[in-house]
This record gives structure tokens, C-alpha cells and sequence, in this order.
């Protein structure tokens, strides 16, 4: 009963969803609009401009079959909404934070603001908002899986 359950649950779905929303945006704001970096900035521009798009790719195909699997989740799941925003909040948080620690700083592929004379500032806004996300979403998970009174 519990793995039938699991499988019709719609947070891993959000969760999907969630890193397409983050990784869509990040592509969306941070390389196109603001032009601040490539998701690989260590070598030429057309291999930054190379890198954004399959980052762009990776991103929006994990969006579509996220929300696919929520709609589908959706018609046949007994669990509240308020799941799904969860695994939402949870993947976009997560995945700024992977993308703010792991990539920026542990591997250097690119910057917040690639050629700011500080990246701190920055660094901090990027992780602290990735870090409230996520604490937001673990918080409405952990109310969502408590058995309402």
C-alpha cells in the first residue's frame, strides 16, 4: 500500500518541476537578460553561449515532464496540494543551492556575476534566498505529512 501510494504522490513531481522553475529562471534572468554569466564561463564565448543552451534544454525538458507527472499525479492522488509545493519549493531550493555551492564555488564553472570586483555579496543573496526556499519548502512538507487534527 505504502509504495502504491508513494508512486502516486505528487512531490517527486514537484520536485521536477521545481528544479525546471530554477534552472528556467537562472537561464532566462541570469544568462540571457542580465548577461551576468554562462553556465560554463572558463573558455570562449561561443562555448558559454553552447553550454547556456543545453543547460536551457536540460532545464525545460525536466519542467515538462515534471508538470506532465503532476497533472497525472494529481487526478489520482489522495495527498493535500501543499505536497506539491513542498517537492516545488524543495527542488527549486536544492537546486540553487547545488548550483551556488557545488558549481560556483566547489568547480569555479561560473559566477553569480561573472567579472564583479566582489563576488560575495552577491554569493550570499544567491544562497541565502536558495537556502530560504528550500528551508520553506522542508517546513510545509514536514506540515503537510503531519495527520491534520
Amino acid at each position: 500500500m505504502a509504495a502504491g501510494r508513494a508512486r502516486s504522490s505528487p512531490f517527486w513531481p514537484g520536485v521536477l518541476v521545481g528544479i525546471g522553475v530554477a534552472g528556467t529562471l537562472d537561464e532566462v534572468v541570469l544568462h540571457q537578460l542580465l548577461g551576468w554569466h554562462h553556465f560554463y564561463d572558463r573558455s570562449t564565448t561561443s562555448v558559454g553561449l553552447l553550454s547556456d543552451g543545453l543547460f536551457h534544454l536540460f532545464s525545460t525538458a525536466v519542467l515538462v515532464v515534471g508538470v506532465i507527472q503532476l497533472v497525472e499525479r494529481r487526478r489520482t492522488s489522495p495527498d493535500p496540494p501543499s505536497l506539491a509545493l513542498a517537492g516545488i519549493l524543495l527542488g527549486a531550493g536544492g537546486f540553487n543551492l547545488y548550483d551556488g555551492t557545488i558549481q560556483h564555488k566547489l568547480l569555479g564553472l561560473h559566477q553569480v556575476r561573472a567579472n564583479a570586483p566582489n563576488n560575495l555579496p552577491y554569493d550570499l543573496a544567491f544562497i541565502g534566498l536558495a537556502a530560504a526556499i528550500a528551508l520553506a519548502g522542508a517546513t510545509l512538507l514536514r506540515r503537510s505529512r503531519q495527520p491534520s487534527s
